[in-house]
């Protein structure tokens, strides 16, 4: 006797599953982007949104902000905020460059990470022992060590200010090495030349991967697989992800919470030093007051919009570097950058208008229109506006991406030895 089962109707109002993004999802949304921008080069004239140097400059660019929020995941997967990524982040550029002049710049990098893993020891200290608000110890981090670092330089390079160096500034240190690949990079700049529609883009986007890079891009990329691997490939991984899920049940199993909580913190400001020590040695070869500009932040906002992954948080890096990048190149990109929002939002218009979400749909379409008169009735961006940039597309970036985020569960939350037993 054969037996049917018969599927269950829906419930009306029944709450549907959200669908997960998938890799081949992500790459044709790379690919659509990619023609669309191709495609605004070719009506516009203008291809520096994906020249080589534009997007050398986006990677040199995401570096700090990869590196603090990788500093920001692996605290905040143990369960302990870390705002006091930018005050670590200073640290890093002092004790950067001033070991790069005394010695050289490959050990100022290990003393930038030196400086920033102090600063996470402290923030542990502070939240896991004495059970500090963790908010309050970052925000007073953010104030002590900026203000230590600038006393010290004051008074450190006193002389070399006076011989007009430059008010705050240290000497310059050595420069690290950058990677060519002779042969493919001349062959690929070549090709952006002709500006082929979508080939020529494509060669300008691997041209600015493999033509003067930075050794210590190389490093940073290496240490996002590296943390993925660690932290969710190995039982010390799961263990530490544990004490920011539910510390105490973690306890209660035989896990030391607050070895790992202090682990977790030190090793975020190691990460956040290195981002550091990159502004001071890389980016610009000696330490100045105000050098950070806040991308110890925006690291944080990376993570976030990362949901806590390394690939995500990479992505978010990536976007947030192209968009810091810009105002370090031609201000015509950022002005042929709004035709392609607007295009971009009219087509995300479009999409939510065929899945029946009107509201969404309407908002996306006036803001395609809006972005849309504002390329046609102007010529250029202003300059403030431009340097306002990446701390908008943050913002932007941050509000679309909250229905989809989901923190570590024990996350901020004071835990006292003791608790699991």
């Amino acid at each position: 006797m054969s037996t049917a089962t018969t599927a269950r109707p829906k419930t009306p109002g029944a709450p549907t599953k959200k669908s997960k993004i998938t890799w081949p999802i992500v790459l044709l949304l790379i690919a659509g982007a990619l023609v669309l921008v191709s495609a605004v080069g070719a009506a516009t004239g203008n291809h520096g949104l994906t020249a080589s140097g534009q997007i050398n400059a986006a990677l040199g660019a995401a570096v700090p902000i990869a590196m603090a929020g990788l500093g920001g995941l692996w605290s905040e997967r143990a369960g302990v905020v870390n705002i006091g990524l930018e005050g670590m982040m200073v640290a890093g550029t002092f004790c950067g460059a001033w070991v790069g002049f005394l010695v050289n710049p490959w050990v100022g990098l290990l003393a930038g990470m030196a400086g920033g893993a102090l600063g996470g020891l402290l923030h542990a200290l502070v939240t896991v022992t004495f059970g500090v608000d963790h908010i309050v110890s970052g925000v007073g981090i953010n104030l002590l060590i900026p203000g230590i670092c600038a006393y010290v330089n004051r008074i450190y390079y006193r002389d070399y200010v006076a011989n007009g160096a430059g008010a705050n500034q240290s000497p310059p240190a050595d420069s690290l090495p950058t990677i060519t690949i002779p042969g493919l990079s001349d062959w690929l700049n070549d090709i952006e030349a002709h500006h082929w529609f979508l080939v020529s883009d494509v060669a300008g986007i691997v041209g600015g991967v493999v033509t003067d890079l930075s050794v210590v891009i190389l490093i940073a990329a290496a240490l996002i697989v590296a943390s993925y691997f660690l932290l969710w490939r190995t039982v010390f991984g799961l263990r530490l992800r544990s004490c920011g899920e539910n510390p105490t049940a973690a306890e209660s199993l035989g896990v030391n919470v607050y070895k790992y909580k202090y682990f977790a913190v030190i090793a975020s400001g190691a990460f956040a030093g290195l981002a550091g020590a990159y502004l001071s040695l890389v980016a610009a070869h000696f330490y100045k007051d105000g050098q950070t500009q806040g991308r110890g932040f925006i690291g944080l906002a990376a993570m976030i919009f990362g949901n806590w992954m390394p690939g995500g948080l990479a992505v978010g890096s990536g976007l947030f570097g192209f968009t810091d990048s810009l105002q370090l190149r031609d201000a015509d990109n950022v002005h042929v950058l709004l035709l392609v929002i607007a295009l971009a939002m009219g087509l995300l218009a479009m999409w939510h208008g065929y899945r029946r979400k009107y509201t969404t749909a309407v908002i996306s379409l006036v803001v395609a229109g809006g972005l849309g008169l504002w390329y046609a009735l102007t010529d250029s961006v202003e300059r403030p506006l431009i340097v306002a940039t990446p701390y908008v597309i943050t913002l932007v970036v941050l509000a679309l991406a909250s229905q989809r985020l989901r923190p570590p569960k024990a996350d901020g939350q004071i835990y006292r030895k003791g608790e699991g037993k």
